[in-house]
């Protein structure tokens, strides 16, 4: 197998491994709106003068700074 088909089945396996932490997420922010783009995750946090939106290449990414926003961070 090669390097680059290695590190595309890594990054898959860790995606999957974060869609419970995902839906945790979801659960405790539902007004948060997350979703996936095309190679992108992104979060759209409402804000009392707009919003804030976040945009991360990997869903761990993305979660950790939400989780850094909303002061969570258990996993």
């Amino acid at each position: 197998m090669s390097d680059r088909a290695r590190a595309w089945l890594t990054s898959m396996q860790d995606e999957l491994d974060q869609k419970p932490r995902l839906a945790c997420f979801r659960e405790q922010h539902c007004e948060v709106l997350i979703r996936e783009g095309f190679g992108f995750w992104q979060a759209v946090m409402p804000e009392p003068s707009g919003e804030t939106v976040i945009t991360r290449y990997e869903l761990r990414a993305l979660l950790d700074r939400l989780d850094e926003l909303t002061g969570g961070g258990e996993r």
